[in-house]
């Protein structure tokens, strides 16, 4: 079983969720720049200070991407 898992990137303060946003748009272009079979990005606003931007990736692939982009954190994801 190939698990997927949703690579994080944690933005804090007031500007977090427009970070999120932005950094989300990189995200896509490396995803289009490597050609990766990936198509699953996103953002998701906790609270006014605190957003994040993820990718989601076969478990896999999470080894060299975690090396290339560093997310601060990995989980599973669950559809």
């Amino acid at each position: 079983m190939n698990r997927k898992i949703k690579l994080i990137w944690d933005f804090r303060g007031p500007t977090a969720s427009n970070t999120a946003a932005h950094h989300e748009k990189h995200l896509k272009e490396y995803i289009s720049i490597e050609k990766l079979d990936l198509n699953i990005t996103g953002i998701h606003h906790l609270n006014d200070l605190h957003s994040y931007a993820f990718m989601v990736t076969n478990e896999s692939k999470m080894i060299i991407l975690r090396d290339a982009l560093k997310p601060h954190r990995a989980e599973v994801y669950q559809e």
